[in-house]
């Protein structure tokens, strides 16, 4: 009778634990189901949208309406009725509220709009000279790159690398384009505030030091 007891009192403590476990499994998958979505969400919506991105345009209970459009060169795309417009320099998020804003002035009612990236326009930039595995360098989806993210993706400085007079040749209206003359020592110890911040087409050069 004692050890019928015991083995009872043993499964119900088993029961209890098993409980706790899928319990405890239950509220890790609803929160895995939420919280990186809304993570992911707002960090895609400060992501800068470029030119030649795909994008699939949606508004709410109007089908006719969606579309997916590759932007121009100049970040422009043709939607229904508003026609054709510019989200250059404008995040997703600040691109929903744009033309949410012209639907709303004058063709829907309260329009729900839903921006997603569908394929991101590939961005590179060049590192040549003095790194350790020169070419071409690609952005981090919906990322930035600095100068210095640059020259690590490339390997890093080599030993002869003068490292205090880095060129960043950035295209502009001139045919030989704006040219900057970069401390990056400076930058690795924290003695400039400057990220230079890259954009695409940049051209990074890292001359050799005179020894």
């Amino acid at each position: 009778m004692v050890f019928f007891f015991f083995f009872m009192r043993v499964k119900s403590l088993i029961g209890l634990v098993f409980a706790l476990v899928v319990a405890t499994l239950c509220g890790q998958d609803l929160n895995s189901g939420t919280d990186p979505a809304i993570g992911s969400n707002r960090s895609s919506d400060d992501y800068i949208l470029q030119p030649l991105d795909l994008l699939q345009i949606r508004v709410f209970q109007e089908p006719e309406m969606d579309r997916e459009v590759r932007m121009s060169r100049e970040a422009a795309v043709m939607l229904p009725l508003i026609g054709r417009i510019s989200l250059a320099g404008r995040t997703i998020r600040e691109a929903e509220e744009f033309v949410q804003e012209l639907y709303d002035r004058d063709f829907l009612v309260n329009p729900q709009i839903n921006l997603t990236v569908l394929e991101y326009a590939r961005r590179t930039v060049n590192v040549l000279g003095s790194v350790q595995s020169p070419g071409e360098i690609e952005f981090p989806r919906e990322e930035g790159l600095s100068l210095l993210d640059a020259i690590s993706r490339a390997g890093g400085f080599t030993r002869l690398a003068d490292r205090k007079r880095v060129r960043l040749t950035r295209q502009s209206d001139s045919d030989e384009g704006e040219n900057y003359i970069v401390n990056a020592d400076d930058m690795i110890d924290g003695d400039s505030t400057e990220n230079w911040s890259l954009q695409t087409g940049d051209l990074i050069f890292v001359p050799e030091r005179f020894l």
